[in-house]
């Protein structure tokens, strides 16, 4: 057991009047086939101490949660490197029957693969029974049958790690939907008029060909969204959770809720309607994608620091040259769907990151797309406080060969990269067009996989511990406008990390070294110690929009 949230009530330091200066292809997701890229209504739960009264000003700033403290020079070892995974998808047999659990199960320890990363909330619905969200309704479902606990307690019996996959924005399909009552979509559906979640065009409109996606910029729905995955690490010993569909839909032309608009004018003083090429509206619309990954992790972290929080991220077509952000700004992964994946790496958001590298080596230049972004990712993935993230390439096995994808995984773990399939019930292009049976396709494919010299040639445990167990977690309240306010973490008087808070007033940090920690936002200040394990809960602070003191420059 790993232990409980530190929460501290004191030693909490407040000092209200300083004298010092300024400061490709995405995952597929319905049966066709369904892969990465797949909640109740209350926030997470938050047990504070009592506000704290203090004054501060709005001052509106750019996310920025990459730390700025430099590395050792130290070598470190490739966290992920191990790795050997398969996508478990709910969109077919594999996860339905206490028969076909113990199949799966069976067929991954054969292929010799040691983690699965089974389908846990699908559309705002749940293959459990223990979650925030409704149970799926699917006829084929066992009744009184709990999926995520089976396959989890039997793939823990076999040496295989389980991370629970969760569609985090991505919530209905109109051709499958889910009819529980209590599914969000009833409450909050495109026709709920004010009470509505969903992300919209500038038009009104919110279907993405059968999708139907919450808008991250909506403070309710952003809270309902993390609790639907924090509920799965409360509720199941999985060893950790992976973020899919953290973004956008597809198109830059989202996020036209009249609520989202109110705010993004409230926070950043914009008059009028942005158009969908504005610059400042994309950057305002990424930042809530980060803000609500940040708030997962945390919550995540503060439950069990050794859980995996995991993204499953877009590479879509030609890749930034190795260490190149500038031209990572410049895809359609930062621009179009508002994913700033390095900076999650960097900044301690994310533990293991798995490329959706969803690319045919036979069509041109897809093989090089294929290694330039797992080059890309190795770039960026080392941390401010000298730890990296785990990376591991996720492969199209729907779409290629066998001897495409064992190609495939090999040129990924060559560069000490774990590796990932998509998926079990697909293993191969000839079970994706119907041309053989998943049992043909799975055989054929371990057939390649295990060969001399190939990936799963013998087994290997993945065992390494998760870079992020540590964090800071807090919230100003109060105001009608909490979001978007500057938050530095201080260490030895140096700002070492900063970034903004989310909708809600939180803010927090995961990769900050242990120690005494000043933390300033809205123009406040105080201390407190973050642990070498577990997350620190900061009080909320009641907070008033007068200025004091600004933010420290950054000294770099």
């Amino acid at each position: 057991m790993t232990p409980p949230l530190l929460r501290r009530a004191a030693p909490l330091i407040l000092t209200c009047t300083l004298a010092l200066g300024g400061v490709q292809a995405t995952a597929p997701t319905a049966p066709t086939p369904a892969s990465p890229e797949a909640t109740p209504t209350a926030p997470v739960p938050v047990a504070s101490p009592p506000a704290v009264s203090v004054s501060t000003p709005a001052a509106p700033v750019s996310a920025a949660p990459a730390a700025v403290v430099p590395a050792p020079a130290a070598p470190v070892a490739e966290p992920g490197a191990n790795l050997r995974g398969l996508w478990i998808d709910a969109f077919g047999p594999g996860l339905k029957t206490r028969a076909q659990v113990a199949q799966t199960v069976a067929d991954a320890q054969r292929m010799g693969v040691n983690t699965l990363f089974v389908q846990a909330i699908r559309r705002a619905d749940c293959l459990c029974l223990k979650a925030s969200v409704p149970t799926v309704t699917d006829p084929d479902l066992e009744k009184n049958f709990d999926p995520l606990r089976v396959i989890t307690t039997l793939a823990h019996a076999r040496g295989m790690r389980v991370i629970a996959w969760v569609s985090v924005t991505g919530v209905g399909n109109t051709a499958a939907p889910n009819t529980s009552p209590a599914h969000v979509l009833r409450q909050h559906g495109a026709q709920a008029g004010a009470a509505s979640w969903v992300v919209r065009r500038p038009d009104g409109t919110w279907q993405e060909g059968r999708d139907t996606w919450l808008d991250a910029g909506i403070p309710d729905a952003a809270a309902y969204m993390a609790e639907a995955v924090v509920s799965l690490v409360r509720n199941y010993p999985v060893d950790g959770v992976q973020l899919d569909r953290i973004r956008y839909p597809d198109g830059d032309v989202w996020g036209y809720d009249p609520k989202t608009l109110a705010r993004y004018r409230a926070e950043t003083g914009r008059a009028g309607t942005p158009a969908t090429t504005d610059p400042q509206w994309a950057a305002w619309k990424r930042e809530q994608v980060t803000n609500l990954v940040r708030r997962i992790t945390l919550e995540v972290k503060a439950l069990r620091p050794d859980a995996w929080v995991s993204a499953a991220t877009i590479t879509y077509q030609t890749a930034p040259r190795p260490g190149d952000l500038n031209a990572f700004a410049r895809t359609r992964t930062y621009g179009d769907v508002l994913q700033d994946w390095p900076a999650w790496m960097q900044s301690g958001l994310i533990d293991l990151n798995v490329l959706m590298n969803y690319k045919r080596d036979t069509v041109a230049p897809q093989a090089d797309w294929f290694d330039g972004w797992n080059a890309f990712a190795l770039s960026v993935r080392d941390r401010p406080d000298g730890a990296r993230t785990a990376l591991a390439a996720g492969t199209a096995m729907y779409l290629n060969t066998p001897d495409i994808t064992a190609a495939q995984a090999r040129r990924a773990v060559q560069t000490g990269m774990g590796w990932v399939g998509y998926s079990y019930r697909t293993p191969t292009a000839g079970v994706y067009g119907q041309r053989e049976s998943t049992a043909q396709g799975l055989k054929s494919v371990m057939n390649v996989l295990g060969a001399p010299g190939m990936p799963l040639e013998r087994p290997l445990a993945w065992t390494d511990a998760p870079p992020t167990v540590r964090g800071l977690l807090g919230r100003v309240t109060g105001t009608a406008t909490p979001g978007r306010r500057a938050v530095q973490a201080i260490q030895q008087g140096r700002v070492v990390a900063e970034s903004v808070t989310d909708a809600l007033g939180y803010y927090g940090f995961a990769a900050l070294p242990a120690g005494k920690t000043e933390v300033r936002v809205s123009g406040q200040r105080w201390a407190d110690t973050i642990p070498e394990r577990g997350v620190v809960r900061l009080p909320d602070l009641l907070v008033r929009d007068t200025p004091v003191v600004p933010v420290l420059p950054v000294k770099r």
